[in-house]
């Protein structure tokens, strides 16, 4: 009696165990640079929001915003590491690390929504290569709205800006500082607000939406629409953690992945007419560039992508040579 009773409850104790293992919940990390309201974070929130729906709350995933958890140029090796089981990156500042990575920050290689996709298509097969080699993937890439530059002074040519304070967060933002004669400084997403508030930094390119997020019209009145380029961030997974899910959870993972690209090139086409309007109402002056300035950045475009490609080699010929197509 006593034995078959001990029996009992060893089988009763299995059952429990393998019913808490079938309904046991995954806890994901995913690590993000940027602040809460911006149109990436959003994103990224309602990508984990689907996953956590579709997978019945079996996978958790926790976006920690504002550089949080990592800050930005930390974040690759934290996910390629399993530090944080996903990560949301800016292409563009890894591209010392291989230069395909930096192929979108490339000033007038593709300068619009469609020219951007074009370049994502002829871009994503090489990417999926790589990081797989690094252990991780590619789950999905969103590009910022359109590239143009931030100056305190108005600018009539390039030659205008000068040992201006140029805020630098790539390999191609320092070099075209260096093209224009202005002063690089390295400064992240999350410190641009101080950085400008305390006078580090005079001028800079980017989006729109930077200069809402940071705020930029408090203590810059001009923005020139260059469009130069459209930089994608890529939300990376370690890969030995998306192995690890059942076939349902990843296939959960991957439906999110393919909604949230979708969602968020929508996204970033409408914040780029919001955070205009947001800037003009704020008080910065939104130009045309003038055509001395058009050409003047041209010349910086051309002489950015021929020493890309040098430095790219077969493999960034073979890129582009795709994309025009």
């Amino acid at each position: 009696m006593k034995l078959h009773k001990t029996i009992l409850a060893a089988t009763a104790l299995t059952g429990a165990i393998a019913s808490m293992s079938a309904f046991a919940q995954t806890k994901w990390d995913l690590a993000s640079a940027y602040p809460p309201a911006n149109f990436h974070t959003q994103n990224l929130t309602q990508f984990a929001s689907d996953v956590d729906k579709a997978t019945g709350g079996k996978l958790k995933i926790t976006v920690h915003s504002n550089a949080s958890l990592f800050k930005a140029p930390e974040i690759k090796r934290a996910v390629q590491t399993g530090g944080a089981q996903m990560g949301e990156i800016l292409l563009v500042n890894f591209q010392n690390e291989w230069q395909l990575f930096g192929a979108d920050g490339v000033p007038f290689l593709a300068d619009s929504y469609d020219s951007s996709m074009k370049l994502y298509g002829a871009q994503k097969p090489m990417m999926d290569k790589k990081l797989g080699e690094q252990g991780m993937m590619l789950l999905y890439a969103v590009p910022w709205p359109p590239q143009g530059i931030y100056s305190k002074k108005p600018l009539a040519s390039a030659a205008d800006l000068k040992g201006s304070k140029w805020r630098a967060y790539s390999p191609a933002t320092a070099r075209i500082a260096e093209l224009v004669g202005a002063q690089p400084v390295t400064v992240q997403a999350a410190e641009l607000s101080q950085a400008l508030a305390t006078g580090v930094v005079e001028s800079y390119m980017s989006s729109g939406s930077t200069g809402v997020d940071s705020k930029t019209y408090e203590h810059i009145k001009n923005w020139y629409d260059t469009q130069a380029w459209l930089p994608k961030n890529g939300v990376l997974i370690n890969k030995k953690a998306f192995d690890a899910l059942d076939k349902a959870t990843q296939d959960a993972v991957l439906k999110a992945g393919r909604d949230a690209e979708a969602r968020g090139w929508e996204l970033s086409k409408k914040t780029n007419t919001e955070s205009l309007e947001q800037l003009k109402k704020g008080g910065l002056v939104v130009h045309q560039p003038s055509p001395q300035l058009k050409a003047d950045m041209k010349k910086v475009g051309e002489t950015l992508l021929a020493e890309w490609l040098k430095n790219a080699g077969a493999e960034g010929q073979a890129l582009v040579d795709a994309y025009r197509k």
